[in-house]
Formats: structure tokens, sequence, C-alpha cells
């Protein structure tokens, strides 16, 4: 009974890539310098990971960014924009791609990037044309798999399927179905697949977590093409086929078709799938082996043995113990590295949890339990394992009657604002007065090193609250002068005072728990530390109102309530597993309500509850969608609707696509909804457009996630884009998304080419 991997966190165990790439970005090392920390982050996790006992270590599972974006590269899907790059330092090129190039007049934006499937991962959306061509252009596995076998490693190196990979894509121009590329793209992986062979490796692992969605005729067909192709290629490598995140379904007998030597499932999203494997006969009477995904790789909470070693049992008693192999369900690059890092966790809390080292741990645990040949009642480990499950059940930490009674008594009229858009559009343009096209931003200023090291010296006692907040204060105020300054309409207070947009409130609700070193890799270089929910959550004191208000005392103008829906608090954090989600959500959405109605009480006209990841959290198959939403909406109007006619309600979302949820965002009925749509050329309005949805819209005019500016005359050119599809008096101005990852400079001179922007319109209409 072997055991495996599938990927590890690539960005370090003290972020050591994300330091060493913004370093690199900036000038302040070399790109040997971010070579070499990126080589110790490989050899250390492949030490980690054989340390372990893991027998199918992966490789080419690290990245410098993207994945994805790696396959691009690897394949030379590289767009027609970027060409000029491609004889320049590979690094330029593919930083280009990935956060755009301004420099020595070269002016090219980024890449479109979205959320990989149902996590908060993003991704580099690759651009495919109907001409296009593929070319090896990157060597990164197999020179990868040499830099392992160095170190007397011989790993499995991992790569995204081909289905895969053209299936998370875009066509970039009418008239052609992506899939028809396959007969051009596979000649790139059976060369690649064969040189593997030929340098040792024994195993690939081929992604292929599209089987987990609804697929088309075609693009099941395309799967017996490719791995026929592929076999035939390399007929004495062993293939392994990995699927994730979902259930097959009808998408299993596909799959089983397959000439691979094994497949990954998902058993802790769908364990039920595994019952409908060992009833396929001819996948019974192969030798193939079969990897079973039983230790969660999407969170954190310890594996329950027993409930793992039942499904293995089952599959043992069918297939027998030589053709499984023990594995997470998916990538450990969702989850934090370890556990060990962590000293100021409750103990008892610290004890239900398991982060990606402890996670190899259980996986070999699981292994040797197995195959022990006493009963699991009589394994230490095992019994260990088990008293942590029940003091995490019986725990009085986790059940509060009164968050639980709130929500049980949920009418269908606290959902509701008891007028329409139209009716309350009135009142807001009449007590706000903004001029057509208002700009505003998402919420957030750049986080300076200074207030960084601030918060740290504050939280270690080097510095008085009296000085941190001092300090927090006149940040505010600089910032709502500048705002004045150069005529922002509806400002923001910059939210110096928070950390992240999660963990900031969850850290002054109940039920939640935090991490030290808890980091997983959003996109790039961009990190987050979610936070831990355990039990039931309420919120015992206003959180936001008193820096809101003393920003709103600066300034006549309006200043923005910011707050984090409900529903991104829930995905953006490591979720209880022992009762619904909906329940949890709903549970945040009435903390968030008193929140809101707080702040109105206090004066604050303009409030944004933010929820990027409500598209995030939509099941992958169709069927699962209304379910899903039906709860998601109601959690959002849940945490809006205590407020009166005149309160603006803005919401925010990003990186998502909206054609197949349109209306359960009109049904959302916020006043304003602000979306990224800079980097797909305002693309995403189409979707609003044809819906004619009724309420106010902000399509963000540049991309903050990268450190270009664009001129004023591209924005005019979106924003009139935005018009074809938006009525004028509906017509928002603002960034993609907020800006504490930028940097001030670059912060300033893109506003203020923003707001210019808006002026020029405002101008060009009124002619």
């Amino acid at each position: 009974m072997l055991t495996q991997n599938l990927g590890y966190p690539r960005v370090g165990s003290r972020r050591e890539l994300k330091k060493a790439e913004e370093k690199f970005w900036s000038g302040a090392v070399s790109a040997q310098e971010l070579d070499q920390t990126a080589r110790h982050i490989r050899q250390q996790n492949w030490e980690t990971q054989r340390k372990a006992g893991i027998d199918l270590i992966p490789s080419n599972d690290f990245s410098l960014y993207d994945q994805i974006l790696d396959t691009c590269l690897l394949t030379g899907a590289v767009p027609e924009r970027y060409q000029p790059l491609v004889k320049k330092d590979p690094l330029t090129l593919y930083f280009a791609m990935a956060r755009g190039l301004q420099q020595e007049g070269i002016d090219i934006g980024a890449m479109e990037m979205t959320k990989w499937f149902d996590t908060n991962y993003h991704y580099i959306v690759p651009e495919f044309t109907k001409d296009q061509e593929f070319k090896r252009i990157s060597d990164k596995p197999v020179k990868e798999f040499e830099e392992a076998k160095a170190l007397g490693i011989v790993t499995k190196p991992v790569l995204t399927g081909p289905v895969t990979f053209l299936a998370v894509g875009k066509e970039k121009e009418p008239g052609f179905d992506r899939i028809d590329l396959l007969p051009k793209l596979l000649p790139i992986y059976t060369d690649l697949l064969q040189e593997l062979a030929d340098k040792g490796a024994e195993w690939v692992q081929l992604d292929e977590p599209v089987l987990a969605t609804d697929l088309s005729e075609r693009q099941r067909h395309a799967f017996s093409l490719v791995y026929s192709a592929l076999r035939a290629a390399a007929p004495n490598l062993r293939i392994l086929l990995a699927t994730y995140f979902g259930d097959l379904q009808e998408n299993l007998e596909t799959a089983l078709s397959l000439p691979v030597d094994a497949i990954h499932l998902d058993l802790v999203r769908s364990p039920e799938q595994l019952e409908t494997l060992l009833l396929n006969t001819g996948f019974v009477r192969s030798t193939r082996q079969l990897s079973l995904g039983v230790v969660d790789g999407r969170n954190i909470w310890k594996n329950d043995f027993q409930k793992s070693l039942h499904l293995i049992r089952k599959a043992e008693e069918v297939l027998g113990k030589d053709r499984l192999i023990i594995a997470p369900s998916c990538s450990l690059l969702h989850v934090p590295y370890d556990l060990d890092t962590e000293t100021a966790l409750p103990g008892d809390i610290r004890n239900w949890l398991a982060f990606a080292k402890q996670k190899l741990s259980e996986t070999k645990i699981l292994a040797q339990i197995f195959l022990d040949k006493r009963p699991w009642s009589e394994c230490p480990v095992y019994l260990e394992n088990q008293n942590a499950v029940q003091q995490r059940q019986q725990s009085n930490k986790i059940h509060k009657a009164a968050v639980k009674s709130r929500v049980a008594g949920i009418r269908p009229k606290d959902s509701e604002r008891g007028t329409t858009f139209s009716e309350r559009q009135s009142f807001q343009h009449k007590q706000l007065g903004l001029p057509l096209f208002p700009t505003t931003t998402i919420g957030s200023f750049p986080q300076t090193e200074e207030m960084r090291r601030l918060r740290a010296a504050y939280k270690k006692g080097a510095v008085t609250l009296e000085a941190y907040e001092a300090a927090i204060r006149d940040e505010i105020v600089a910032s709502i002068r500048w705002q004045e300054e150069v005529g922002m309409d509806v400002l923001v207070h910059g939210e110096f005072e928070r950390n992240d947009m999660v963990e900031y409130f969850g850290e002054q609700l109940s039920g939640f728990a935090f991490t030290q070193n808890g980091w997983v890799q959003s996109y790039g270089s961009r990190c987050v530390k979610p936070p831990v929910i355990y039990g039931d959550v309420d919120r015992p004191t206003a959180m936001t109102v008193r820096w809101s208000s003393f920003a709103q005392e600066q300034t006549a103008l309006p200043v923005k309530g910011m707050l984090t829906g409900p529903v991104t608090i829930l995905q953006w954090s490591f979720v209880r597993d022992d009762q619904p989600r909906r329940d949890t959500a709903f549970q945040i959405a009435l903390a968030i309500r008193d929140e809101v109605i707080d702040l109105e009480k206090a004066g604050i006209k303009v409030i944004q509850i933010d929820e990027p990841a409500i598209r995030e959290g939509l099941p992958l198959r169709k069927s699962g969608h209304k379910a899903y939403l039906d709860w998601a909406v109601e959690a959002f109007r849940l945490s809006a609707s205590g407020v009166k006619n005149a309160t603006q309600i803005h919401t925010h979302m990003c990186y998502s696509e909206f054609n197949d949820i349109i209306g359960s965002i009109a049904a959302m009925d916020a006043d304003v909804i602000t979306i990224e749509t800079s980097r797909s050329q305002m693309e995403l309005l189409d979707a609003f457009a044809d819906f004619e949805y009724p309420n106010e819209i902000g399509p963000g005019v540049y991309d903050i996630h990268s450190p270009r500016i664009p001129a004023a005359g591209e924005m005019v050119g979106l924003l009139k884009k935005a018009l074809k599809s938006i009525p004028p008096k509906n017509l928002w101005v603002n960034p993609d998304c907020g800006l504490k990852t930028r940097k001030w400079p670059e912060t300033k001179a893109a506003l203020v080419t923003m707001i210019d922007a808006a002026r020029t319109l405002r101008e060009e209409i009124s002619r």
C-alpha cells in the first residue's frame, strides 16, 4: 500500500518566496538570488515529504507565480502582445504575463486572473485563438525532476492535464471551440512524457479536476483521444490521473475507461463515489491502482481516522491492499505549512488541527494502521486521534444556544429592504448629491511598511495603544485630505487599522481562532492567513463604527463604511465541518447586520459589504447551484436589509464569471455593485447588459494587481465601453479592487488619472 502527496505549499514556511519576489520586482535582489530562494523552498519541501515517509513525492508542483501560467510557458501559449518579450530573459516574459509590464517604452497589461474552481486560489487564465500554435519554451518539469533526483529523490512530476488546461482558458476570438486545439497541443505533452521517462521518471501525475464538473460530450470524448496518445508515447511511464474537488458522477465512466495506471478520487468532498467505482467490474478486474484522497487538502481539521479507515477497508475488501494508494484529497497548496510553529493557539483548539506537514503524517499513519495486524482500538496513535476528535465534538466552546435560537428565528422580511431599487435610488441621489460618474475606491489604501512595523510592534507590546491609535488617526486624516484635494466623490478611510479584510472581523467575532503563521497563497506573492471558525459566531460589540465615525467627522463628503460580507468571511476562513455551511453563514450575516445598523445610526450614509467570494462558493455542478445561491443571497440580504431607503448599500466582487449567476447577483439587491473588469476589457459587463441589470455598477477601470498605471485615455475608453451596457446615471468609476498591496506613488498617480477620466467623460456627455 503506497502513500502519495499531490502537491505541497510553495511560498515557504515563512513566506520566503513572497519576500524574495517582491524584492526582485523592486530591484533589491537579482534573478539568481530569487532562484536560490526558490531552490531552497523546493528542496525543503521534498525533504519534508521524504522524512514523512511519503512514497510518491511530487515535483513541478512548485511555481514562482501560478501553475497554469507555468503551463502557458511550457506549451508556448503566449498571447501575441507578449511575443516581443519571448527573446528577452524568461522572468521578464513570465512576470509580464502575470503582472503587466510598463518600462523602457513597453506598456503591456497583465493576463486575466480568476478563481481556481471553487477555491480562493487565483490562476492566470490562458488565452487561445483559432490559429493557436504551441511550442515548448520551458523545461521546468524536467529541470525540477532532475533537481530532486540529484538529492536522491525520484519524484512524480505533476502536470496540468491537457483537457483541463484548455477548459480553464478562454477563446479570444469567436468562431471556434478551444477543445479543437487538442491535436496541436498533444505533441507538447507526448514529447514531455517521453523525455521524463528517459530521465528516469517512474510516475507522472496529470491533474484533471475538470472531470468533477459538467462536461460536454466533446470534452468527454477528448479525454479518450488525449490519454490514448499519452499512453502510446510513454508506455513504460506510469500515469496517475488526479481528479479532485468533487464527485465525478457521469464522468467516472470516462475516467475509468482511460488507459492510465492509477486514478485519484477526492473522498473528502465526495466519499460516496468510492462505492460507485467499486461496482465497476472493468476497473475491479483490472490491475490499475486507486488513490484514496481521504485526508482533507482544503481544510485544517485533524483527520478522523475511523472514517478514513472505513473507506480504506471498503476499497481493500474489493481491490486488495496492493492496489491502493493513500493520499490527501487534493494538493496541500490550500492549507498552511506546519502546525508546529503555532504557539499561541489555545491547546484544545490546536489539538483539533492539522496543517500540511501534519497531513503528510496522517496520510502515512493511516496506511500503517491499516497494515498493522492489531485491531485499530489497540493502536495508540488511533486512540489518540479518536480522543482528539471526541474532545472537539464535546467541547463547550463550540455551541451557543442564543446564537442558534436567533438563526432559527430569522423571518423572510428580515432579508427585505421593503422598497424597490428605483424607489431607493431617488432617496439616495437626493441625500448624497453626487455628480454623474461618481468616483470612489474599493476601500483599502496602501499598507506601508511603517504601518506594518507599527502594528507588529504594538502586538509585541513595544508600542502603546495610544501611540498606535494616534498613528492610525494621522493616516486616516491624511488620506481624507488627499482624497478631497484630488476630487474623489465618495471617500474611504483607508482601513489602516486592519490587517486583513476577513481576519480583522474574525478577531472581533466569537467562534474564531487565529494562527501566527497559517499563511496560504492566494495568487503570486499574495498570501492570506485565514481565520479558523471553530464555533458559533456572534458579535460581542461594534467592530468598525469608531474608525468610520472618526473618518466621517473629518469631511463633509460621504465616507463609506467598509465591511466584509458573510459569504466571503465564510469562504475565506477555515470553516467548521460539524454543521452545514449555510448555518455558519447566517450566524455571520446576523453579526454583520448588527454592524450595518450601528453604522447607519452613527451617520454613515454609504455602507459597502464586500462579497468577492460569492461566486467562488458556487458548487462545481449546475445541479447544486440553486441551493447554494438561495442561501448565499439570503445571507447577504440579511446582512444588508436593516437600513433605511436613503442609506446606500454597496458590494464588491472580483475575478469571477458572472453569466451563470447574474440573476442571483441582481437578487442580492445591492444599490451599487463594483466589479473587476479591466483585465477582461469590460468583457464581464456583457452578462449585466444581457440581463438588463437594473442597479448601479462600478466596473473597474484599472487593474490594481499590476504596478502598471494606465493613461486617462485608456480609462475613458473602458468607460465608454461600459456606457454601451450601463445607463449614465448608474455608472460609477473605480479601480478593480482594494489598494492595500500597492505602493502610494503608483496609487496616487493611478487614482488622479482615474478622476481625470471621469471628469473627461462628464464633459463629453454634457456637450
